[in-house]
């Protein structure tokens, strides 16, 4: 496996070179791409974005394995100790537990808890405690939920600071709208100016996104099926797809307040550009969010993948490319710094708003504790198909409106 994982990155470090071989030799003889030569480079792009696809999914496959084996390593240690969501024994671990939740054999519905620390996490604002009747399925199912919604939402993957409570009442956070002026030469015995930052607040809610998802009897109950993989892997991108949209462009009447919408502008394309950003509006962009948000280990571009083909072909005034591969696993990086994408940013066009650049700790996401799950026999009784519906409270804003994120917009023109 190793090998072969060098492979594809040497093959991706060469489709790369390709690539800006193709770019060079249109930029020496000072004229665009011919049409043979863009296809080339589309293609090549294409060919960059199936190995990133391949290589994630070979990230998800080796933690399934991962999960499982350390599930079988559990169960032969301690076998007695296994019990299900229903709080009975369950010699078979925790596939065979979800299995007979899945096949109504246990209770109707159960709450996915964190047990242990989550990647995303930042702050816990209050300390859960189980509700009657409430079961908790292990961690590994929690985690590969939320890595799977992680997945699907550049804004989750780009570092928030995620609130976790366990009750779903509007809370107040405080919000930073201007940092204090600088300080100034004061006489002997003079009076100090008041200097003070100031401070707003941000409500953040609990709106509820839900899903219903349909299996069969045959599959729920096929012991080869991995049904913890395949419920997770379901449930977090729906729930990813859903909430992620408003992470970015939700307007935050009765939904979150994206990110996109809560940015300030950083830079303006040019005239007669069509709206795509040049290597000078880059840098531009880049140097329009100050050092210490710039500096921040969560501060990161964000874009569609459609974008990033276009940003690819940029440079700096050296004519070195701004675009980096990631090497290792690494995310790719511009100007140093990780590029995410995200399919809900918007397409470069007049006035759109593109690029995002940022330090998105800034940014809050509040999620309500528990992911519930619910089963109806009787739903699609007609067709033997058992009905699942997932449902996730959460909310997002942002909470530094000093410039922390800001966009790249397209020129009017």
């Amino acid at each position: 496996m190793p090998d072969f994982i060098a492979r594809l990155q040497e093959r991706r470090a060469n489709i790369w070179e390709q690539a800006k071989a193709l770019l060079d030799a249109a930029e020496a003889e000072s004229r665009d791409l011919t049409a043979e030569e863009e296809q080339s480079y589309q293609r090549m792009n294409a060919d960059l974005d199936a190995i990133d696809g391949r290589v994630q999914d070979m990230r998800a496959a080796e933690q399934r394995a991962a999960d499982a084996e350390a599930a079988f390593a559990e169960l032969l240690a301690k076998p007695a100790e296994r019990r299900n969501p229903a709080g009975g024994d369950a010699p078979g671990g925790e596939a065979e537990a979800v299995r007979k939740w899945l096949t109504g054999q246990s209770g109707r519905s159960f709450e996915i808890r964190p047990d242990g620390p989550m990647p995303l996490d930042q702050r816990t604002l209050s300390k859960l405690s189980a509700g009657a009747g409430a079961n908790t399925v292990p961690i590994s199912f929690y985690r590969q939920l939320v890595e799977h919604m992680i997945e699907v939402s550049g804004v989750l993957a780009a570092g928030p600071t995620v609130l976790t409570t366990s009750t779903g009442e509007q809370i107040q956070v405080p919000k930073t709208t201007a940092h204090s002026a600088s300080a100034s030469i004061v006489a002997e015995a003079g009076t100090l100016n008041a200097n003070e930052p100031t401070f707003g607040q941000v409500a953040l809610d609990s709106y509820k996104y839900g899903f219903l998802l349909q299996v069969s009897h045959e599959l729920a109950n096929d012991t080869a099926v991995d049904l913890l993989g395949y419920l997770a892997r379901q449930a977090g991108r729906a729930l990813g797809n859903g909430f992620g949209v408003h992470l970015v462009t939700g307007d935050g009447s009765s939904k979150p307040n994206g990110v996109l919408t809560a940015a300030s502008l950083g830079k303006t394309g040019s005239t007669g550009v069509v709206g795509a950003p040049g290597g000078d509006d880059l840098i531009d962009l880049f140097y329009s969010v100050i050092g210490p948000y710039r500096n921040s280990s969560s501060c990161s571009w964000l874009m569609r993948d459609a974008t990033v083909a276009a940003v690819r072909k940029l440079k700096d005034t050296t004519g070195q490319y701004l675009w980096v591969p990631g090497l290792a696993g690494s995310p790719d990086t511009i100007l140093d710094k990780p590029l995410r994408t995200d399919p809900n940013m918007p397409a470069v066009a007049t006035t759109a708003k593109s690029i995002l650049f940022g330090d998105f700790s800034t940014y809050f996401v509040r999620q309500v504790e528990s992911i519930r799950f619910e089963r109806s026999d009787d739903y699609a009784f007609n067709t033997d198909l058992i009905t699942y519906r997932a449902i996730l409270r959460g909310d997002g804003d942002q909470v530094d409106t000093t410039g922390s994120i800001k966009y790249f917009a397209g020129a009017a023109t």
